[in-house]
């Protein structure tokens, strides 16, 4: 295991710590990838810097959700042993942390029934069920979804959040351990925001042992509800739409008690971009870089384009947050991007 970085504080930032996010790591060894950052050469030349590319879309799920639901998991079975759970887990997702929870609760053996809502596209479903989990479409909205996992957790099944919670932000803050030993000289990080919790748990990582190092948010530009509920200082529910970058969409939750203040605690500047931008983002990483992503993991290619970030002679990472694109989903960017 590579060392532990130093840092100069270990207050909590919002419910994470370092140190809980080391304890993740420890937890995870075995489950989860520790996936390649790469540099750009492509990208570094447009750009006139140092792009790389975490490259999430190694895991075995596909995407960096694993780390955090099977954190979560691991975490609950130490505290609470096997008993706890033996109603089984249920979640809310649009598409990747359900199969995340998926595959984590089949190697346990577990009962798992995943909440989603119609917007989640059918590859996505059938990926989780062909891991053994059944899969509930539940009206047109996350929060609709989080309706049926409270009927099941009032059931007795155990919830597995996809971001609310500072044990899954925790096993995303990983990725930010990971990040800053393969280039501690980072200036600049990239991450795609929606729930929070991968931008909270990296950026508690980052903030905790660099806390100059820049972080920045990209959302949608329809249907964001994470950057509404930080407009308004409160969680805000907004009309959920169709989008190439499917994951960025839900609600943060109602009730929503840690990642909207975590986010607005690390995240240094956010940037909403537009479907021609993310479709172009997409096509841009195939015909460049040889790798197919879903929407949500081009988005920071996308903000640097169509926001004109200013990152020459920066050091800048782009997490490349999963791989859960269908092919229908690619061809509609390719048309949008020559239609354009």
């Amino acid at each position: 295991m590579p060392h532990e970085l130093s840092s100069p504080s270990e207050a909590p930032i919002h419910g994470v710590t370092l140190a809980e996010i080391y304890h993740a790591r420890r937890r995870l060894a075995g489950q989860v990838t520790r996936t390649p950052l790469i540099r750009s050469a492509a990208l570094s030349h447009r750009f006139d810097a140092e792009i790389f590319l975490k490259l999430e879309t190694h895991q075995p799920t596909g995407a960096f959700k694993l780390r955090g639901a099977a954190n979560m998991l691991a975490a609950l079975l130490e505290r609470d042993g096997r008993g706890a759970l033996e109603h089984g887990v249920t979640t809310a997702s649009t598409g990747n942390h359900g199969r995340a929870v998926a595959y984590a609760a089949s190697r346990l053996g577990l009962t798992t029934i995943i909440c989603v809502s119609e917007l989640v596209p059918d590859n996505k479903v059938r990926a989780i069920e062909a891991l053994g989990a059944e899969v509930r479409r539940c009206g047109n909205s996350q929060d609709e979804a989080f309706e049926e996992v409270e009927r099941l957790v009032a059931q007795g099944m155990t919830a597995i959040p996809p971001f609310d919670h500072p044990l899954v932000a925790a096993g995303q803050g990983t990725i930010g351990l990971e990040l800053l030993e393969d280039r501690p000289d980072l200036d600049q990080v990239i991450v795609g925001l929606s729930g929070g919790g991968l931008l909270g748990g990296i950026g508690a990582a980052l903030k905790s042992i660099r806390p100059n190092i820049q972080v920045t948010g990209v959302s949608l530009s329809q249907g964001a509800a994470m950057w509404a509920s930080l407009q308004a200082g409160r969680p805000v529910e907004v009309e959920e739409v169709e989008s190439l970058a499917d994951s960025l969409g839900g609600g943060i939750g109602r009730d929503n008690r840690y990642t909207l203040a975590l986010v607005r605690e690390v995240m240094d500047d956010h940037y909403q971009v537009s479907e021609a931008a993310i479709a172009q983002a997409m096509v841009s990483l195939l015909e460049e870089e040889k790798i197919l992503v879903e929407g949500a993991a081009a988005v920071g290619l996308a903000a640097m384009v169509e926001h004109s970030l200013e990152v020459r002679s920066r050091k800048v990472a782009l997490i490349i947050s999963g791989n859960g694109a269908s092919l229908d989903t690619f061809d509609r960017a390719r048309r949008l991007v020559e239609s354009d």
